[in-house]
């Protein structure tokens, strides 16, 4: 008998939910027409908002909820006025990626026709790449749990920038089998090592657990870029690279300059992926101030729910899966090909019921 896989929901605030719903009704749609069966889809309330009504950011067991699915869906968290008390801001999903040790954080970044183009060189056109940020150290090592900064109260604090030879060999080898799996499908299969390696130790040590995993993967290309180059070969040349493997905090900052490179960050899919679980999210924020107006770019979400379904179905082999996931990148491509899809946020006129009612259609010619 097919196993159910089962899905854990958090649509959090914002548009967030939003999002989240119109993720949900194309996953569900992408489904029926490759055959697959229906998830079990269980939600579990959490975020600022949440937060602000019982002071509490995630309810009562729902970290311990979230993981036994096969993977986490998320719409945004975060409300700026709904802060903790020393001004972060409400972040259970930080501490999701690091109880779940969701290391391998997939960041697509890709140019799609009729959609704008902020670069003038028409190879900008083909843009197709992958940022792959480490999720569960770095800088940000010191924000999923609180109490690792080193405070001196009024006079200085000292995050710490943790890089561990336990995560990076992790990181780097998903890295080398993602290009390799790339380079079967076409594309380049190039991998740069983004880094500092100039200045932190911590940087040179990724980079030498990159050189050491690199033994076993010779057919891949590679190069190297400090993140400062990085930063400005991706405005000059982005179109040269096909994945970028980094430290978490640089990761964070150039997958939000390539979102820019492709439309915006309401085109910016998402998947966190560890040992046992996967979360997937836009990475845009919760834009409280258009929550509920039909305005908010669903697309990232729904691509992010797009690689949920290719990641469950490689996960359990549950039949159909992989198969709806291929289905909504080809939706999206449909659309913005014919120009069916205009989201608001690109000056279009379409709100966020149009933009998803539009791929559902689109998802009957391409299945």
């Amino acid at each position: 008998m097919t196993r159910t896989p089962k899905i854990s929901l958090i649509k959090g605030d914002g548009i967030g939910i939003d999002v989240a719903e119109a993720a949900l009704a194309v996953t569900s749609a992408a489904l029926k027409h490759s055959g697959a069966v229906a998830p079990n889809i269980q939600e579990i309330k959490a975020g600022a908002g949440y937060y602000a009504e019982t002071g509490r950011d995630i309810e009562p067991d729902g970290e311990e909820r979230a993981g036994e699915a096969d993977a986490i869906f998320l719409g945004a968290i975060g409300l700026p006025a709904i802060r903790h008390k020393d001004g972060t801001e409400i972040s259970p999903h930080l501490r999701l990626r690091d109880r779940y040790q969701l290391y391998a954080g997939i960041r697509p970044v890709k140019a799609y026709p009729n959609a704008p183009q902020r670069l003038a060189d028409p190879r900008a056109e083909g843009i197709d790449m992958i940022i792959l940020r480490e999720s569960t150290e770095g800088l940000f090592y010191t924000a999923a749990v609180h109490n690792r900064a080193e405070i001196v109260p009024n006079v200085e604090v000292r995050d710490i920038m943790r890089i561990s030879r336990a995560t990076t060999e992790k990181l780097h080898e998903f890295a080398f089998q993602l290009a390799e799996k790339r380079k079967e499908r076409g594309k380049s299969g190039r991998l740069t090592c983004v880094d500092k390696a100039n200045v932190f130790t911590s940087q040179a040590f990724f980079r030498q657990i990159f050189d050491e995993v690199k033994a076993a993967h010779p057919t891949v290309e590679t190069s190297y870029n400090y993140v400062d180059a990085m930063a400005l070969d991706l405005v000059r040349k982005p179109w040269e690279f096909d994945v970028m493997v980094m430290e978490n905090m640089f990761g964070d900052i150039l997958s939000d300059l390539c979102g820019g490179l492709v439309g915006g960050m309401g085109m910016a899919a998402c998947g966190e992926i560890g040992d046992t679980i996967g979360l997937f999210q836009p990475a845009h924020g919760s834009a409280p101030d258009i929550m509920g107006q039909d305005k908010a770019n669903p697309l990232a979400a729904i691509l992010s729910g797009g690689l949920m379904l290719d990641y469950i179905g490689e996960k359990t082999g549950v039949g159909g899966y992989e198969d709806a996931g291929a289905l909504v990148d080809k939706a999206v491509d449909l659309g913005f090909e014919r120009n069916a899809l205009r989201p608001m946020e690109f000056g279009g006129d379409m709100g966020t019921k149009a933009v998803t009612e539009t791929v559902i259609e689109l998802l009957e010619e391409v299945a």
